[in-house]
């Protein structure tokens, strides 16, 4: 059976938005941050694990590897 989606959590739904275009996690860092005025700021183990769990998922994938920065894009 598969798992039933649970209600977005605050990073999750940012993550998502700063994803609408390709961005690579420093990025999508920087700008959940400024969407949010400051006040949901995302630390590497948050985020990294949600992309994770986004690519598992098949939400996101990777788009371009430059070294360690990796960029992302939601699938269709």
């Amino acid at each position: 059976m598969k798992e039933a989606h649970q209600p977005l959590t605050d990073a999750v739904f940012y993550i998502l938005l700063a994803l609408r275009r390709p961005n690579h996690g420093y990025g999508a860092v920087q700008q959940v941050e400024q969407m949010t005025g400051g006040r949901l700021i995302l630390g590497p183990g948050t985020l990294y694990t949600i992309l994770a769990k986004f690519q598992e998922e098949g939400l996101i994938r990777e788009t371009a590897v430059e070294g360690r920065k990796r960029t992302y894009a939601i699938t269709d």
